[in-house]
């Protein structure tokens, strides 16, 4: 039974390691590596996951080894595993919508066209859960080419400045845990 899971989406495979659409399961590996635990595979619940404290709270960490556009196959049973309800999930996650580096803490809302988060409403039934999310902008020649963008990797300045937010990111998360949704988003929504 945990107090948060904290669920980092992004696609399997070496392939997609550091690519605009893998933000999320770089912030849920920061948290691993600052708190002493380690992501193992789990084929129940369709994902890497591991335990830590975070203030005094245990916190499962995850992230889905299905595709983004499966998340939510993993995360029903990730949810029922951890034992909680959907208002101690925290989900991060790339966001188009975003200029690239920003920073945004929300709880619940829209889906802004995410087809990770589409298939996590999808198997929850709910909308309210907290969402962290990293800016990686729109796609250069339109929407239509978005599935093109977050398939990249970031350019080199580009890379420098994700690398700050993806702490950011993670310390977000402990302030979401510590403090509270509210006084996370106080802190942490950056203009940028």
């Amino acid at each position: 039974m945990a107090d948060f899971l904290v669920v980092g989406l992004g696609n399997p495979g070496p392939e997609y390691a550091k690519t605009r659409h893998n933000v999320g399961a770089e912030v849920v590996e920061i948290l691993a590596r600052r708190h002493g635990g380690s992501l193992k595979r789990s084929r129940a619940e369709r994902a890497m996951v591991g335990d830590v404290q975070i203030a005094g709270r245990r916190v499962t960490l995850a992230v889905p080894s299905t595709y983004m556009n499966e998340s939510g196959m993993a995360v029903g049973p990730l949810v029922r595993y951890a034992a909680i309800t959907p208002e101690q999930l925290i989900v991060v996650h790339d966001e188009l919508d975003l200029a690239p580096a920003a920073l945004r803490v929300k709880n619940g809302g829209g889906l802004a066209g995410h087809n990770g988060l589409r298939s996590i409403v999808a198997h929850l039934k709910t909308q309210d859960f907290a969402r962290v999310r990293i800016g990686v902008g729109k796609p250069p020649g339109g929407a239509s080419r978005g599935v093109d963008h977050v398939l990249k990797r970031f350019g080199k300045a580009e890379r420098e400045q994700i690398d700050v937010t993806l702490e950011l990111a993670a310390d977000a998360i402990e302030s979401i845990v510590a403090d509270g949704i509210d006084q996370a988003m106080n802190r942490h929504n950056t203009k940028v």
